[in-house]
């Protein structure tokens, strides 16, 4: 064999072989360490790069903003903190407010500007150590070795665009409560509700004090009621337990803290006497077709919401509240409210949509409740009014009668007359007249809804943004006389309201000197009453809103007056006026009869006097006392509005 041969022979290829395996495996070695390490960078680049997405959209999303208190760094520091970044040495978290441009390119670039909030940049940077495949590098590289890499990650977060929105909320949120008003609540909207309440001056003055957020309670009603999230229409027709609309505000005003707690000690003694009464929430709350929902993330003041929710409840119950009346002077006398129309204390849209059609499907609109209240007073003993037989039995002579009224009902009202013609004739008919007993008189008081809606919105630019609307005042209807109280409170028929009789012109029968009083005919010949039908006219007015705050600020309230409405209805219940009937020959007074002018005057003067100084007595307590505890004031209307041109949408990443 030749040396050449022998040379390749297999022990000297076995040998190659190792080698090459040997540097093959180191080679895989050094690949593996080379993927682990960069495995490692993409990680932590990764990881950077989550937390400063995560913080530019908290920032956001709870509206940061870059002026002297900087509540975006603080929110992308929290933010941070919360995923495992903590600030310290080697560890940067940069935020800078701005906005978003769009170049000519199509491409969009984010530019500071701290006094704007249109777009917020978070950059974070981490120090970590440098990688091998770096290392290697760097160490035929000139300058000194750097064991240690620093990483970026850069993300610019923009709330979504979303069309304008408009809010209004109707009723005053002023309110200071006292013992008296304490007492005043906790009688009438307990009764209300078919219980009883006793809740303290603080309660209530909590319940005033404190605001809820109406998206947040919504999403935990849902959550309560087993409805989908984000199904808000579905939410607003369910018919769901009162109580379970109290626990849920009850859950919501936990979560939210301590400064809670007085409310929610009155939300859970209302819970008493709520009952089990079903309630639909979009009778109270609109929320127009396709709005978003953070149309919803605003902020009510819960007496209101529970105000609502009470009167809401009496209109679906059937409750008549009977209270007493307090008022100095009047004895026996009572109230009865119900509720026959429910407020609709909020409502939030497009102002673009409502502008289209006021009144049509996507209106705004909001409206206080109609009210009912029918009050029974003890008129005082007529007889015992100075004057007033004398003022009726002295009437003025017409065409030579014995007086006016014996002119137009043809009565006889001479005593001695009458004794005479029976004595002539043997047989006669006396009329006879009589001051009936004490008598009760009824008070309709009948307050409709007031209202509110959008008819206009400028949108221009964030320094004129204006929002108008039109509202209505209440048309209020005041009955005066015998009112049937079993169908007084029908949510579908106007209150019906009949004479009530003063003056009692009856006949009975004379032979010679026997009269048969007992089957006296009363009201034979007609008589005297009282009765008054008279409805307040409405007003409009219009008013434009300038500068409304956002939606989720405290809403810019507008009072409307409507002194006018008051003043009419005082002159109506204090301009009483006592009126001759036409004879019937029934117990059961006839058609108001036309007298001349001044014929009754000077009854007016007597026994009309009587009846207004006792009216007068009812009036302020009624207005003042009784209906601004059910949030309606007839001197005044409150529509509160809010406006959000670029209302703030759901965050999102744009860079």
């Amino acid at each position: 064999m030749s040396p050449r041969l022998q040379f390749h022979s297999p022990a000297r290829q076995r040998g190659a072989i190792g080698l090459m395996a040997a540097l093959t495996l180191g080679l895989a070695m050094l690949f593996m360490l080379l993927v682990l390490d960069s495995g490692r960078l993409y990680l932590e680049q990764r990881k950077l790069q989550r937390v400063a997405d995560v913080a530019a959209l908290e920032a956001v999303t709870r509206d940061g903003d870059c002026l002297a208190n900087l509540t975006a760094a603080k929110y992308s520091t929290e933010s941070a903190r919360r995923n495992g970044l903590t600030v310290a040495d080697g560890i940067t978290l940069t935020t800078t407010c701005g906005v978003l441009l769009t170049g000519a390119d199509k491409l969009r670039s984010f530019t500071p500007d701290a006094s704007k909030k249109e777009a917020i940049r978070v950059i974070a940077t981490r120090v970590v150590p440098t990688s091998i495949a770096a290392g290697v590098g760097a160490l035929f590289s000139p300058g000194p070795v750097s064991l240690n890499t620093q990483l970026t990650a850069t993300a610019v977060s923009a709330p979504a665009v979303l069309p304008p929105l408009a809010m209004l909320t109707i009723g005053s949120t002023a309110l200071v409560v006292d013992s008296s008003k304490s007492a005043a609540l906790n009688l009438l909207l307990g009764k209300m509700l078919g219980g009883s309440l006793d809740l303290s001056v603080v309660g209530w003055q909590g319940l005033v004090d404190t605001h809820i957020n109406l998206l947040s309670y919504l999403n935990q009603l849902a959550l309560d009621v087993n409805v989908s999230a984000g199904n808000y229409t579905e939410l607003l027709n369910k018919k769901i337990r009162l109580t379970q609309l109290l626990d849920t505000a009850i859950t919501v005003l936990q979560a939210g803290g301590t400064t809670a707690n007085v409310a929610v000690n009155g939300l859970t003694d209302l819970k008493v006497a709520a009952g089990s009464t079903e309630l639909t929430l979009g009778q109270l709350l609109q929320l127009q077709t396709g709005a978003p929902s953070s149309a919803l993330n605003t902020n009510l003041q819960v007496f209101q919401l529970v105000e609502a929710f009470v009167q809401l409840a009496n209109s679906k119950n059937g409750i008549v509240v009977d209270l007493p009346l307090n008022i100095p002077g009047l004895v026996n006398g009572s109230v009865q409210v119900k509720v026959i129309e429910p407020p609709q204390l909020s409502a939030v849209g497009n102002p673009a949509l409502a502008k289209a059609n006021p009144m049509g499907p996507d209106r705004i609109f909001v409206r206080t409740a109609q009210v009912r209240t029918v009050l029974s007073l003890k008129l005082p003993l007529l007889s015992g009014v100075t004057g007033l037989l004398d003022a009726i039995t002295s009437l003025p002579v017409v065409n030579g009668v014995t007086s006016a009224l014996n002119d137009l009902l043809h009565l006889n009202l001479g005593g001695a007359v009458s004794s005479l013609l029976c004595t002539l004739t043997g047989t006669c008919q006396v009329t006879d007249l009589r001051i009936l007993p004490t008598s009760t008189i009824d008070i309709a008081l009948e307050v409709a809804a007031a209202d509110s809606h959008v008819t206009d919105y400028n949108c221009a630019s964030e320094a004129t943004k204006s929002l108008t609307t039109q509202t209505n005042t209440s048309l209020a209807k005041v009955k005066v006389g015998m009112i049937d109280k079993v169908n007084a409170f029908s949510s579908s028929a106007d209150v019906t309201v009949q004479p009530l009789a003063l003056i009692d012109v009856g006949m009975y029968k004379c032979v010679l000197f026997v009269c048969d009083k007992a089957n006296r005919k009363a009201f034979y010949g007609g008589g005297l009453g009282v009765k008054v039908d008279a409805p307040i006219a409405s007003t409009q007015s219009s008013h434009v809103y300038n500068m409304p705050p956002e939606i989720k600020q405290p809403p810019l309230f507008f009072s409307l007056g409507t002194q006018g409405v008051v003043d009419s209805l005082r002159a109506t219940l204090n301009g009483v006026q006592i009126e001759a009937y036409k004879p019937t020959g029934s117990s059961l007074l006839g058609g108001l009869l036309t007298t001349a002018a001044g014929a009754l005057k000077s009854v007016n003067d007597t026994l009309g006097a009587a009846i207004n100084g006792l009216l007068s007595k009812v009036l302020d307590p009624i207005l003042d006392n009784l209906l601004s505890a059910l949030g309606i004031t007839l001197n005044k209307v409150e529509v509160g509005a809010n406006l959000s041109c670029k209302p703030p949408g759901r965050a999102g990443l744009v860079i």
